[in-house]
């Protein structure tokens, strides 16, 4: 009898052969014929089946939780830049996959709530799609608000970009109040002009002073309710006792985190070293809270911080992994209480380059739970009581340990973008009172340096124990992505050098170059935007934008999964405790990675949108008014600017351009008037008048009044005469522009 396949090379298989998943194409791959062989294969896809390494389709298998290479998917609302993303319209598990849908040359515009057949590709950032054909409009579920009549009511969704309402017969309204936030779903074909739809869900009031948030949360599906056995676990914990623990409770560890900090998971310390080989080096201490402790394999709450991945925050709430009494109390380093930690001890020298590493398990006591502000103002000479016993004997050699990492770190040359990040200030009762930028100070520098050292020591540790564990991944740019900031960085007059292998180094002399120009921001925003998105992965291809060959996520167990399973992991790789990483945890790592790394996508949508809705509002005093700009995308319906003042996103719709007819060429990703042959392209400077800013949905409209100091080419609309007839000279120009670009 011949001998069959094992169970992973099966599996591997199917994922590297999607469109030939059947059992006559596996028996053909592996040569198998005779009946007996068939009926032992049979028997092996059934095994591999219930382990859940692979999901049987009809007659066809294909790996667990990946979609087939030919998908029906439904599409969703423009994301704030105005691209296209689609999920699967059949999806049994949480947390569906979102596909991008890039625009190529003769498809088919998309609508949210379009059905229709793509073919995808996988990538390290996810799903791209191509369409193949649209199949028309699926039954959707909708986040909106109920507005009641005598004939039942109607929904106005909130998605950003959608002017959808649906019809809500009589005996669907869940007895919903008119003007109620409400969740439904659509039930039938168009009646009264609007397709039907029936409630499933009562929200409240959609301008209460929680709702913005609460709105994100139940959009996204982000779970906000513990379970009542993962809160008995957690109620049930106790303080962790020293036992086999190294006492750490000597040092003089502090933490530094936000003023505003929720949870306090990370502590430092630098020691100078006195060892005669290392002249102006330290010993940099970094602990961690030990949540692997209290969070068990396949526990209840285990299995719930999985399902989560992450917590998510928004400036009015936080939404946790774990629940409080983990997260704000006994796996917080609280000052001047005994807890649990797992530490490193760091040996670097005077340039900053370590020397070696020990992890140990440990029990600490904080010295002082500090603030960025409050630290930076001590440095600067405004010191507080509280900081001035901690002064000299831990902050000050902390910020000379920073100045030998930075050292090091101009050797590395991480990328060094300049995006400032948006701060809203809300009242009491949940209203906006203002929108600032987050001042960065070498506080945050500092802590920011401690943490990648150690996330760095984390995966050097545990690939020299053999250990699984997932890594912080982090791509370089795909080359369509790095031509397309080529050509931006050309068109502002820069210079982004071809036919090397691309370092940060390489787009760091491009953010130096634009740095204090007109230019610098959307050299800023593009260079981000060639970025591929950082992922979890068992497999280590590197950290680019760190410039880092081995990293790895330990730094932040309270909120981060990946977290949990490198400290699971050292604790295995150590011999630590019966807590470390399990069976099980080893044979899903590949399922952990995908699942988290999608819950992480999720929160940052959920935050971003919550972030626009609660802009909207603050702006929506100031209808009328007229700000200053960039525009930060190009589309065939309009134009993305980003606002000056608070950096907010909004659309300028292609009716208030110009009073001419616009030419949208995809590739450029501009706009060219078929009358006047005017331009406009990402990073162009605008002024622009508020038209309509609603908060329920964070969308914000706006008519264009002047471009690059000159005014637009006759008065706002299309004039009488409708659309322009394209001019000869204009359109050949375009032709001929093209031509150039694709001979690059």
């Amino acid at each position: 009898m011949k001998t069959l396949p094992s169970l992973d090379q099966i599996r591997q298989w199917i994922t590297e052969n999607p469109t030939l998943s059947s059992k006559r194409d596996i028996a053909k791959a592996f040569g198998i014929k005779g009946g007996p062989e068939r009926i032992e294969l049979k028997r092996l896809l059934k095994e591999l089946e219930a382990e859940g390494g692979i999901e049987r389709r009809k007659r066809s298998y294909r790996e667990a939780g990946a979609l087939p290479p030919v998908s029906i998917l439904r599409v969703l609302a423009p994301d704030s830049m105005g691209e296209i993303w689609a999920v699967p319209n059949e999806w049994a598990g949480e947390d569906a996959p979102r596909i991008h849908m890039p625009h190529r040359k003769g498809d088919l515009p998309l609508a949210a709530g379009d059905r229709l057949l793509a073919r995808l590709e996988k990538t390290a950032e996810g799903y791209t799609g191509r369409l193949i054909r649209k199949l028309g409009t699926s039954a959707i579920h909708v986040l909106g608000i109920f507005r009641s009549h005598h004939q039942g009511g109607r929904i106005v969704a909130i998605d950003k970009g959608s002017d959808k309402e649906w019809h809500v017969p009589h005996g669907l309204t869940l007895e919903a109040e008119d003007g109620e936030l409400v969740e439904a779903e659509q039930t039938g074909p168009k009646r009264m002009g609007l397709p039907t739809a029936r409630i499933t869900a009562r929200l409240g009031d959609p301008a209460g002073p929680r709702a913005v948030s609460l709105i994100a949360i139940h959009q996204h599906g982000i779970p906000d309710q513990f379970p009542s056995d993962v809160l008995a676990q957690a109620d049930r914990a106790t303080p962790a006792p020293l036992g086999d623990r190294e006492d750490l409770r000597h040092l003089d560890l502090v933490t530094i985190d936000p003023v505003d900090a929720r949870d306090r998971d990370d502590a430092v310390l630098a020691i100078p070293d006195t060892a005669p080989d290392n002249p102006g080096g330290f010993t940099l201490w970094v602990a961690i809270a030990d949540v692997a402790h209290y969070v068990t394999p396949n526990s209840p709450l285990d299995r719930e911080a999985r399902k989560r991945g992450n917590s998510t925050y928004f400036p009015d709430r936080v939404v946790p992994m774990l629940p409080d009494v983990l997260s704000g109390d006994l796996c917080s380093l609280h000052e001047g209480v005994d807890r649990a930690c797992m530490a490193v001890a760091i040996r670097i020298d005077a340039e900053g380059h370590k020397l070696s590493h020990r992890f140990t398990r440990g029990l600490m006591r904080s010295r002082g739970s500090l603030h960025y502000g409050q630290v930076q103002a001590a440095m600067d000479g405004a010191v507080e009581p509280k900081v001035v016993p901690l002064l000299d004997p831990v902050i000050r050699p902390l910020y000379a340990a920073y100045e030998a990492l930075k050292r090091a770190r101009a050797v590395r040359q991480p990328l060094e973008l300049d995006l400032p990040e948006r701060k809203i200030i809300l009242s009491d009762e949940g209203k906006v009172l203002s929108v600032a930028f987050y001042e960065r100070f070498d506080a945050h520098k500092l802590i920011e340096e401690c943490m990648v050292l150690a996330n760095v020591c984390a995966a050097e540790e545990l690939i020299r124990l053999k250990r699984p564990l997932l890594f912080r991944v982090h791509e370089e740019p795909s080359p369509e992505k790095l031509e397309a900031l080529r050509e931006v960085a050309e068109a502002s007059g820069l210079t982004l050098a071809k036919g090397q292998v691309l370092k940060t180094m390489h787009l760091n002399r491009l953010l130096a170059q634009a740095q204090g120009t007109d230019q610098d921001e959307l050299i800023n925003i593009t260079t981000l935007r060639s970025m591929t998105q950082a992922y979890y992965s068992s497999q280590n291809f590197g950290h680019f934008g760190l410039a880092l060959r081995n990293y790895a996520h330990f730094t932040s167990p309270i909120r981060r999964y990946s977290d949990l399973i490198v400290h699971r992991a050292l604790i295995a790789g150590h011999g630590w405790g019966p807590d470390g990483l399990s069976a099980w945890d080893v044979e899903n790592l590949d399922e952990t990675a995908k699942q988290i790394s999608d819950s992480e996508r999720r929160s940052m949508a959920a935050e971003r949108d919550t972030i626009d809705r609660y802009l909207a509002a603050y702006l929506s005093d100031r209808v009328g008014q007229t700000f200053t700009g960039r525009v930060s995308g190009v589309q065939k319906f309009g134009l993305f600017v980003k606002l000056d003042e608070t950096g907010a996103d909004g659309l300028v719709p292609i009716r208030e351009v110009g009073r001419e007819f616009f030419y949208y060429d995809a590739d450029a990703q501009t706009l060219t008037g078929s009358e006047t042959g005017m331009v406009i392209g990402a990073g162009a400077r605008v002024s622009v008048r508020l038209a309509e800013a609603i908060p329920v949905t964070g969308g914000l409209t706006l008519e264009l009044i002047e471009i690059e100091g000159g005014a637009l080419p006759g008065p706002k609309g299309r004039g009488k005469g409708g659309k322009y007839s394209p001019r000869k000279p204009v359109r050949a120009a375009i032709a001929k522009r093209k031509v150039v670009r694709k001979r690059r």
